[in-house]
């Protein structure tokens, strides 16, 4: 019963035998050879467009790359203030972009609201010496609440940042799991939204480690084969990368993972929506679920074994927040749960 994140789960069958195959043979290094070539053209189609596509190993790598790319060393980058890059990249953000300047901002459920973002970039007015200059916003697509921003409102979002002179991110680390979700394509909820840039993740949802980052316009990746390389993520044998990401995306794969994946979250929200004193503040619309628990519930899951993380309470409004015997707690699913595992943690919790 291990619900404490989706990087727990090992890599999907299909991507590992993918991997296996693509070891036998010898091919050019460090991103030259056709598995690469043929998982950036397969990412391009994708998304409708002919994007600058560069495969690395890791989110966070993934995530501070692609910010840099977007960021001088005196901008500023504008997240929500529980955002992955903000809270849980230990830094690499501002590290890689060689000391830009992170700012969070509020938002109930892990979302910024438009009106948050206006006031934060009047905060900041480009041209003031002494302060840093507006130039990114990173928004999670799904986010660290498991919520999810509808097209219209990363529309909404992205022409506040673009009139600001203020490009683009998304940090896709559960794209798949969104995009299964909202039933829109990828190009509309990146792109054709106002998105300059993705970190396309695929690592929590079946590879073994593959990640991607996309730029819908080339010319903002103009140095960043140099940016791979300089931060040690253009990997020797590159085709490792490449033969990942061909299985994933092949027949779909990725959105057949993902689907899982959400399933096992709706079972478990279901379930546990029927149990007294059980609270869910917000509908899970990905495969992370956020649920206050009373306290005794809590003790008699974690003594049978359960993994899961208790989560800070800053997400939520003052009525939703946990009382002294209550604990506020995140689930998390994978396409590798087993339906077992939701009923043995339901049983505990009913006879809790």
């Amino acid at each position: 019963m291990d619900f404490a994140s989706d990087n727990a789960s090992g890599a999907d069958p299909k991507i590992l035998a993918a991997l296996v195959a693509a070891n036998g043979s010898s091919y050019p290094a460090y991103g030259a050879d056709p598995y690469s070539e043929r998982a950036e053209k397969m990412l391009s189609d994708v998304f409708e467009r002919d994007c600058a596509v560069f495969l690395v190993a890791t989110g966070t790598g993934a995530n501070a790359l692609a910010l840099a790319a977007l960021t001088p060393p005196w901008g500023a980058i504008f997240c929500h203030e529980d955002a992955h890059v903000m809270d849980d990249e230990c830094g690499a953000p501002e590290f890689f972009s060689a000391g830009a300047k992170m700012i969070g901002l509020t938002g109930h459920a892990g979302k910024i609201a438009p009106d948050v973002l206006r006031d934060a970039l009047a905060a900041y007015p480009r041209g003031l010496v002494k302060q840093v200059q507006p130039a990114s916003l990173s928004l999670s697509q799904a986010n660290e609440c498991g919520t999810l921003y509808a097209l219209n409102e990363v529309s909404e979002l992205s022409s506040i940042a673009h009139a600001a002179g203020v490009k683009v991110h998304m940090d896709g680390a559960r794209f798949a799991n969104a995009l299964v979700t909202m039933g829109c394509s990828p190009a509309e909820m990146t792109w054709k939204a106002g998105v300059d840039a993705l970190s396309f993740g695929a690592t929590k949802n079946g590879t073994l480690a593959c990640e991607a980052v996309i730029f819908f316009n080339k010319k903002l990746a103009e140095d960043f084969a140099y940016r791979r390389k300089r931060g040690g993520h253009l990997l020797s044998k590159g085709r490792l990368l490449g033969a990942q990401m061909i299985a994933y995306l092949e027949g779909h794969h990725w959105l057949a993972l993902a689907r899982c994946a959400n399933d096992s979250t709706a079972k478990l929200a279901k379930g546990l929506a029927t149990i007294p004193g059980v609270r869910i503040p917000w509908r899970p619309q990905v495969n992370e679920l956020f649920v206050v628990l009373p306290r005794h519930v809590d003790a008699a899951l974690k003594a049978a074994g359960s993994r899961y993380y208790d989560w800070g309470a800053r997400g939520l409004r003052d009525d939703e927040r946990p009382s002294a015997d209550e604990i506020f707690v995140r689930l998390v699913t994978s396409f590798a749960t087993r339906d077992f595992e939701i009923e043995h943690f339901l049983d505990i919790a009913r006879s809790a």
